[in-house]
C-alpha cells in the first residue's frame, strides 16, 4: 500500500483479472475420512487439507455467509466481488449431510478482523484442490512459495514498516489481478490476500494487504511498506504464473 490514490488504481474496476476458475466445472469435494463413513456420516465438523494440499470455494452465485450452520448471517458475498474478479474462500472445514454429501463449508473470510471464518452452503459454491502455499517471514524479509509442500520459489521482499507493520496469521489469496501500468508502485502483477491492515482502516476498501511488485527496486530488503509484500518484479511474474487464488498464505515473524 503506498497511497489511497494507488490503492484506487490498483484495487479498483480499472484492471483486468486472472482469476481462479469461475465458470469450470464443479470439482469433487474432499472425500470422507474413514471415521465419518463409519459414522455413517454424522453432522460432526471435519478439518479440510493437508500441508500440500489445501480447498478454495469459488461462490457460484449470490450467497451468505453464516455464523454457523443455519444461523445467523454474518455477510453477503457476489458471485464476483468489489474488483470484479470470482469471489473465493480458503476451505477449513466441512459438514457432511447423512449422505456423505457435503453441506456446508467452514470458510475464512476475507473480513476484518484478520482470520475471520464463516458457514456457507456447499450448493453455492464449487470447490477445487489448491496445491500451493505462501509462507512470509516477515524478519527475515523472505517469502517462499511451496508445490505439493516442496519449496519452489524463495525471494528477498519488503515488508510493513514499524508504523504500518505486515500483519501475522493465516491468510489465503483472495484474488488475482492485474494493474493498469506494469511500471507503476505495483509492478506488473498482484495477489490480492485476505488480510487487513491492523493500522489503516479508513484507506480504499479498509486497508487491504497485497503481495505485489514494485517500481522502487532499492525498497527489496527492507522493512519500507504500509503493510504489503513487495517483490521483485521478475520474481513477481513467477509467483503470479504459478499461485492460484485460494491458496495459504502464512506471515510469521
Amino acid at each position: 500500500m503506498t497511497s489511497r490514490r494507488a490503492l484506487v488504481l490498483i484495487f479498483g474496476g480499472a484492471l483486468l483479472a486472472a482469476g481462479c476458475g469461475g465458470q469450470g466445472p464443479r470439482q469433487a469435494a474432499p472425500a470422507p475420512s474413514p471415521s465419518a463413513q463409519l459414522q455413517r456420516c454424522t453432522r460432526a465438523l471435519e478439518s479440510v487439507g493437508t500441508k500440500g494440499v489445501s480447498y478454495a470455494a469459488i461462490v457460484r452465485r449470490r450467497t451468505v455467509a453464516y455464523r454457523r450452520p443455519g444461523g445467523a448471517p454474518l455477510q453477503r458475498f457476489g458471485r464476483l466481488n468489489q474488483n470484479g474478479v470470482p469471489t473465493v474462500f480458503s476451505v477449513v472445514g466441512v459438514e457432511r449431510a447423512r449422505s456423505c454429501e457435503p453441506a456446508w463449508y467452514r470458510v475464512q473470510l476475507p473480513l476484518r478482523p484478520n482470520g475471520t471464518t464463516g458457514w456457507v452452503r456447499a450448493a453455492a459454491v464449487d470447490v477445487a484442490p489448491v496445491h500451493t502455499r505462501i509462507v512470509i517471514h516477515v524478519r527475515a524479509r523472505r517469502l517462499e512459495l511451496f508445490r505439493d509442500g516442496r519449496l519452489v520459489l524463495s525471494t528477498r521482499i519488503s515488508t510493513g514498516s514499524p508504523e504500518t507493520p505486515t500483519p501475522l496469521g493465516r491468510f489465503y489469496v483472495k484474488e488475482r489481478l492485474i494493474p493498469t501500468d506494469p511500471h507503476g508502485p505495483w509492478g506488473p502483477a498482484a495477489l490480492g490476500i485476505s488480510a487487513f491492515s491492523p493500522l489503516l482502516k479508513s484507506w480504499v476498501q479498509g486497508g487491504p494487504v497485497g503481495i505485489h511488485g514494485t517500481n522502487d527496486p532499492s525498497a527489496i530488503g527492507r522493512p519500507v511498506s504500509h503493510g504489503c509484500i513487495r517483490l521483485p518484479n521478475a520474481t513477481m511474474r513467477k509467483l503470479f504464473a504459478s499461485t492460484l487464488a485460494g491458496t495459504p498464505v502464512i506471515i510469521v515473524a
